[in-house]
């Protein structure tokens, strides 16, 4: 089926598992089968007051038995048949988390974590549960049914069979109508369940800011909102599925009923014995459960299908950054790039970001941008590591097409410093050293001495090796930045992208980490992104960006020759640097 396009090899490694484990699922309910049938002959002996010891003492023992085989047996199909589900969901969940980091960019911004999250958790518990106990359940429903209902047609009366099984096409009719009721809905639960996710994720990120506007009370107030909707939605759920199992509990009780009413006129026209009356009414009890199962399979499976469907959305969705067939033999890169009437626009948007932008860095030269924000420097950025693609004919480096270089190629060779920058959960050596666990102690603090951050970890209890919170949250914003910078230096890059990478540090540490920097770039091209005009003022060539259009390029002593928004800019903050050296 097309539904288990993304899973087929997963259900192919696993089919030898599953087949093992339906079999002996098959001999239990066979075996399950041979007790009513002793018990039948037991009261026809009794009846005949013709019971010896020795054919009790055969019938009891032989039930033992077969209880032990059955036990025996169940062991061994839930740890085949559950654990084929669990492997099954181990990889779905493996496949499903390696396709998200693949995706570009453009799907995080437009799709939600806390739905991503729900995916990931509730959805491929409900894949599970249908590998799981969906495969039980229908096995023993097809199963037990046919050969239950053969015995008691062909071994015992098919009239009184007939009439037992009056009710079921009732049945039929309740699973038809609810079945795709239940998926409908089931699917809404998980949309809920996703909102959900976000808020209270949403909540966690920002709490920082909810508790500096005072907004604890707003937020539960939506949370609670949203806690409510996914009440409404489970209600809504729990109403079919709690129609359903009493219906099918009273289509099996209408069943006993009519055996009974039948099975006593049978029993005294002498066309059944007792005996055989009670084995029929012990077989249709047996028939109970799968009749329960019926209701059960329908709620797991329909859930496992609407689930399977949203984790399908996600692995069918194509990240927008790969490599081209067109890829050329590109070994390593120097950091010669060169910009031909590169004009941007962001997927969904109508008005460009860059426009017609036309210029070129040398290997080893430092280029700064400035602009107003909004004007387009971080989008330069982002085009330069692809997380965006250029236009093909537009952006080149070291003379390649940048949609032609391969793109962990690319990558690899740059170092970059991103505006909000983002720490894991581990140590500080860890995400310094980030993209080599095995990198030396030494190498790290080489690395963070050069960002001027080395003195401010040493000085911490444990160190390099001191955990950091959520985001880094347990480090200040400067602290964070030359982190970071540290992050992108110590992968040795062609390229370093530094993108307002030194506003959160004051003035004194600035020119130190520039100083440092200025060493450790020699021979590297450098692209500084600043609001600063300190930070960028030795740089072999500035640009200004204004709207998304170049307006000024030259050095820094040539921009402060022509009227424009860098000698504005220049002059502002060196009045401010005036005012704030007299305040002190």
């Amino acid at each position: 089926m097309e539904i288990f396009r993304h899973i087929k090899d997963l259900l192919k490694q696993n089919i030898w598992r599953y087949a093992l484990g339906v079999l002996l699922l098959i001999v239990i309910d066979a075996f399950q089968l041979v007790p009513p049938w002793i018990i039948g002959r037991i009261v026809d002996k009794l009846v005949a007051k013709d019971l010896p010891n020795d054919f009790l003492l055969l019938m009891v023992v032989t039930i033992l038995a077969l209880e032990l085989v059955i036990a025996v047996c169940r062991y061994f199909w839930r740890v085949l048949i559950t654990g084929g589900s669990r492997e099954i969901e181990t990889a779905i969940r493996q496949r499903f988390f390696g396709h998200l980091e693949k995706l570009s960019l453009d799907y995080y911004i437009n799709n939600k974590t806390g739905d991503l999250m729900a995916r990931a958790t509730n959805d491929l518990n409900s894949v599970r549960m249908a590998f799981g106990p969906g495969v039980i359940m229908i096995t023993d429903a097809i199963f037990l049914t046919l050969t239950t209902v053969t015995i008691m047609a062909t071994q015992i009366d098919a009239r009184l069979t007939f009439y037992a099984l009056i009710p079921l096409p009732i049945l039929a009719v309740i699973i038809a109508v609810l079945g795709p009721l239940i998926q409908r809905r089931h699917k809404k639960v998980s949309e809920a369940f996703s909102t959900i996710s976000e808020r209270a994720r949403e909540a966690f990120t920002g709490i920082r800011i909810i508790k500096t506007f005072v907004r604890e009370r707003a937020i539960v107030d939506e949370f609670n909102k949203d806690n409510h909707q996914m009440l409404k939605r489970n209600l809504q759920l729990v109403s079919v599925w709690g129609f359903m199992f009493p219906m099918i509990g009273f289509i099996a009780s209408t069943s006993v009923v009519l055996a009974i009413y039948f099975g006593g006129q049978t029993v005294l026209s002498g066309h059944i014995t007792i005996g055989e009356f009670v084995t029929f009414v012990t077989y249709l009890g047996l028939l109970t459960w799968p009749f329960m199962a019926i209701g059960w399979v329908i709620n797991v499976l329909q859930r496992g299908v609407a689930s399977l469907k949203r984790i399908n959305d996600i692995l069918d969705a194509k990240p927008d950054i790969n490599d081209d067939e067109s890829n050329e033999e590109v070994t390593r890169l120097f950091g010669d790039i060169e910009l031909k009437d590169l004009s941007f626009t962001y997927p969904n948007d109508a008005i460009p970001m860059l426009k017609h932008l036309s210029f070129k860095v040398k290997r080893g030269q430092t280029l700064a941008i400035l602009g107003r924000t909004g004007s387009g420097k971080t989008t330069l950025a982002n085009l330069l590591i692809r997380l965006y693609n250029a236009p093909r004919g537009t952006l080149f480096i070291d003379g390649h097409d940048i949609r032609n270089i391969p793109l962990k190629l690319l990558r690899d060779h740059i170092g970059y410093v991103p505006q909000n920058n983002f720490l894991f959960s581990q140590s500080i050596k860890e995400n310094i050293a980030i993209t080599d666990d095995d990198t030396k102690l030494k190498k790290v603090t080489h690395y963070a001495k050069l960002a001027n951050i080395g003195a401010e970890i040493e000085s911490l209890p444990n160190g390099y090796d001191t955990m950091l919170g959520e985001r880094g949250v347990n480090l200040s914003g400067g602290q964070k930045q030359r982190i970071s910078i540290a992050r992108s230096l110590i992968k040795n890059p062609d390229l370093v992208i530094l993108d307002d990478a030194l506003s959160a540090v004051d003035t004194k540490t600035e020119e130190s980490i520039l100083t440092h920097l200025k060493s450790e770039l020699k021979d590297k091209t450098a692209i500084i992104i600043a609001h600063r005009i300190s930070s960028i003022k030795h740089a072999d060539q500035i640009i200004v960006l204004d709207n998304g259009y170049l307006s000024q390029i030259g050095t820094h002593d040539e921009l402060l020759s022509q009227d424009g928004f860098y000698r504005e800019l220049f002059e502002k903050q060196q009045l401010e640097e005036r005012i704030a050296s007299y305040d002190a």
